[in-house]
């Protein structure tokens, strides 16, 4: 038996690849199949079966692409619509791999199809289940990602959760290795634990909604605190289950090197945007004017997904040797318009002597230093509520950087103000940045470190905090 789980940190997902006998299956690809062909390959191994746990609202699953190279047939569970070519499992249903053998669970909860896959070693006895979305590391699914107007709410499928753990995972053995679809920084769920995988065992000792009396009980606990899902969640879902662009197409358009004037022409389309992917501190020193900046190395993808519409094409600014990186991970959450990228990357226009634009850094002790005598001075803290509310600036308003993409949320600012903004840390602010060059704000400070190194300061900037829960 070979088992191994490839994990994706910029996602937080995990795909898993198991193996018997020169008989392969792969459970939740991502959209770039090649590390998975890569394995088979290097093993001498066939891959026979492609399963999915449910619909992925958080990412392109390569199911499709992975299928086409491979002819392996594609397994969802029951209760799945679509016109896919697929095969939909019976609850209970066995697939054999090698000596191996998957079992289909049904485990509706997360969303009506989701499906968990038990494995059986070479005696038949339960060795791991792929628990996807249904179970993760001291947390379970959200519930609120499948529901049909007027037909079933959050509470329903919460409901359906509920008796799902409790009749198919809570009654397996405890050392039952637990792989779930995803680890911490995930939307997916709420708290998700920081280990990749776990044990049936561990997860009924420590797992918070496995440990709740009654349903009612576990239906408030895991509706309660949600944050509104990702926007680009109901894109991603429709496209698993309608179909997409091979990954290759859609490369191939991407690795369009553009001259400056090729460059230069498709910007003045007004269905086009720039896309700047490298590092935050970087782009600060100077950008072509009106890129947004969401570097690589932060969670680009799922920032991409939540900022950038889908339905305009993207031209790219990236350094040199980049490129295919971020078309990658860029295709991974949907997009697939591209147009090309900027041949020789920022350094190539500035050679050029085109304009650029730059955003001013300052260090946290200068914000300290200015607030007291700036009457026009306004600092942005574009943080989620939760970050925002543990504490922040005293002066500081919450504009949590999902929101500016309506140029609504900054109705009450002009651009004569001195705008100082922050995050935790810095990468963040810098898309906030670009965002509001864009919509015409100019006078505008990035504070380095972010929230971060403003705590560091100690008394030289007031913080309000949270009052102490006092025990009664």
């Amino acid at each position: 038996m070979f088992v191994e789980q490839l994990y994706t940190s910029c996602l937080s997902e995990s795909a898993y690849y198991i193996e018997s006998e020169g008989v392969a299956a792969v459970i939740d690809p991502l959209r770039d199949i090649e590390e998975y062909m890569h394995l088979a390959e290097k093993r001498n191994a066939t891959i026979k079966y492609i399963f999915e746990t449910h619909f992925h609202a958080d990412f392109v699953s390569g199911h499709l692409d992975l299928a086409a190279a491979t002819g392996a047939t594609i397994i969802y569970g029951p209760g799945t619509v679509t016109n896919l070519p697929v095969h939909i499992a019976k609850d209970g249903e066995r697939f054999d791999i090698g000596q191996l053998q998957i079992e289909v669970l049904h485990t509706p909860g997360h969303t009506l199809e989701s499906s968990c896959y038990l494995l059986k070693d070479e005696q038949g006895k339960d060795h791991a289940i792929f628990t996807g979305d249904t179970l993760f590391v001291g947390d379970v699914g959200r519930p609120d990602l499948a529901q049909k107007a007027n037909e079933i709410t959050m509470e329903d499928l919460a409901g359906m959760l509920y008796e799902s753990l409790q009749t198919k995972i809570i009654p397996l053995a405890d050392e039952v290795i637990v792989y779930p679809g995803h680890g911490a920084g995930s939307s997916c769920g709420k708290s998700l634990g920081s280990e990749t995988f776990s044990t049936i065992g561990e997860q009924k000792a420590g797992n918070y909604a496995l440990q709740q009396a009654d349903k009612p009980s576990f239906i408030k606990a895991v509706t309660e605190g949600l944050e509104a899902p990702p926007s680009y969640f109901p894109i991603n879902a429709k496209i698993n289950k309608e179909g997409y662009t091979n990954i290759n197409a859609v490369i191939e358009n991407g690795m369009n090197a553009l001259s400056i004037e090729a460059f230069k022409n498709k910007m003045k389309s007004d269905n086009t945007f720039i896309l700047d992917t490298r590092i935050s501190t970087v782009f600060t020193e100077g950008f072509v004017p009106g890129s947004i900046s969401i570097g690589l190395e932060g969670r680009f993808a799922e920032w991409a997904g939540n900022l950038l519409p889908f339905d305009q094409s993207i031209l790219l600014v990236t350094e040199p040797g980049k490129e295919k990186e971020s078309i990658v991970r860029l295709a991974r959450v949907g997009f697939e318009k591209f147009e090309g990228y900027l041949s020789g990357g920022y350094a190539a226009w500035i050679a050029s002597g085109e304009k650029h634009d730059m955003i001013i850094d300052v260090e946290a002790d200068e914000l300290a230093m200015d607030i007291p005598f700036d009457s026009n001075l306004v600092v942005i803290d574009v943080r989620k509520e939760t970050e925002y509310a543990e504490g922040h600036v005293s002066v500081a308003i919450n504009i949590p950087l999902n929101d500016l993409i309506d140029p609504a949320s900054m109705a009450n600012l002009e651009d004569t103000h001195n705008m100082y903004v922050h995050c935790a840390g810095g990468y963040r602010s810098v898309i906030a940045l670009s965002l509001l060059k864009r919509q015409g704000f100019h006078n505008l400070r990035n504070v380095i470190g972010g929230f971060a190194q403003i705590k560091l300061l100690g008394d030289k900037i007031e913080i309000i905090k949270p009052d102490p829960i006092v025990a009664e």
